[in-house]
């Protein structure tokens, strides 16, 4: 039977894991470990009987817990994803099985984030066009960059035609404030964009652009698609893939973050991909309520409260 004890000292094993062997800096660190004290916290007031061998309702409660305390269900899906890399560690040390990693990726958890689609209800969405669609090599292009790049929705209808390089995989996105940032695509994205640059792309009416940079991403008469034409399309295949009516582009941007930090990438890293002028504004996806978490010291430490 594990103790609150050795979750402490494993939280603290963790961190110097990131540290050390992950050369993660101490605000990246310090991000997971207020996630990771939250968990601790909800595991004492619970009782939980095993920390090391979690179940699925076990975890469910947790997340229960977590809707409990009004956090954004971005910051919720920010708290599994800081479980997932603790019990990933557990693992290494051979402390805890499998078992756990694989519920912290499940499905029915992640249903629980309605907001943050799970990778299997992307899989369903960027599947929604159909061969038959009037624009389906567009409407499949647009869906797959999205979720590849993590791009807000005006740098996705924004990018330009010389700014993809499909070969290498990449491609510049321009975001707040003029800033330019190279974004790695995946190869579904290459495929996508590169079917409809060479076949539905030029199907389309003539550009009338007056020789500006060509927009990637345009209506049937050439002319670049709006943020609210993005917003209707995203919309349009939410419905056909019956995922909730509250997921918008920026549920992707979400999604995307989310799923790469899962893969192991330290904020620093999500911070340039989508951009962020400042680390502050990626710790979104860590949001902790210092207020309850200095209540619970309070109550748990024995020498909180100076008596």
């Amino acid at each position: 039977m594990s103790t609150l004890n050795e979750l402490v000292s494993d939280i603290l094993a963790f961190g110097n894991y990131l540290k050390a062997e992950r050369g993660m800096s101490e605000n990246t660190t310090m991000a997971y470990r207020r996630d990771l004290d939250r968990y601790s916290t909800w595991v004492a007031t619970v009782r939980l009987p095993n920390y090391l061998a979690p179940s699925l309702t076990e975890l469910s409660r947790y997340i229960g817990f977590l809707h409990d305390e009004q956090l954004a269900p971005p910051s919720i899906a920010r708290h599994i994803v800081s479980l997932r890399m603790f019990y990933r560690f557990l693992r290494l040390e051979e402390r805890a099985s499998p078992t756990a990693v694989d519920l912290l990726g499940s499905p029915k958890l992640w249903q629980r984030i309605p907001t943050v689609l799970s990778p299997e209800n992307v899989d369903v969405l960027l599947a929604a066009p159909q061969a038959g669609d009037r624009f389906y090599l567009r409407d499949k292009a647009l869906l797959e960059t999205l979720y590849a790049t993590g791009c807000r929705a005006s740098e996705v209808v924004g990018l330009k035609v010389a700014d993809v390089y499909l070969d290498a995989a990449f491609c510049k996105c321009v975001g707040k404030g003029s800033k330019q940032r190279v974004v790695p695509l995946g190869k579904p994205a290459v495929a996508a964009l590169r079917a409809y640059l060479g076949e539905g792309r030029p199907q389309f009416a003539k550009s009338t652009e007056q020789g500006g940079p060509a927009h990637v991403f345009v209506s049937k008469s050439g002319q670049p698609l709006t943020r609210i034409v993005l917003w209707q399309l995203v919309k349009k295949y939410c419905a056909r893939a019956g995922l909730p009516k509250e997921v918008s582009p920026h549920t992707l941007r979400h999604s995307f973050a989310t799923h790469v930090l899962a893969g192991g990438a330290d904020l620093r890293t999500v911070q340039e991909l989508l951009g962020h002028a400042s680390i502050q504004t990626t710790q979104h996806y860590t949001h902790i309520d210092r207020a309850r978490l200095k209540a619970m010291h309070q109550k748990f430490h024995p020498r909180a409260s100076g008596g």
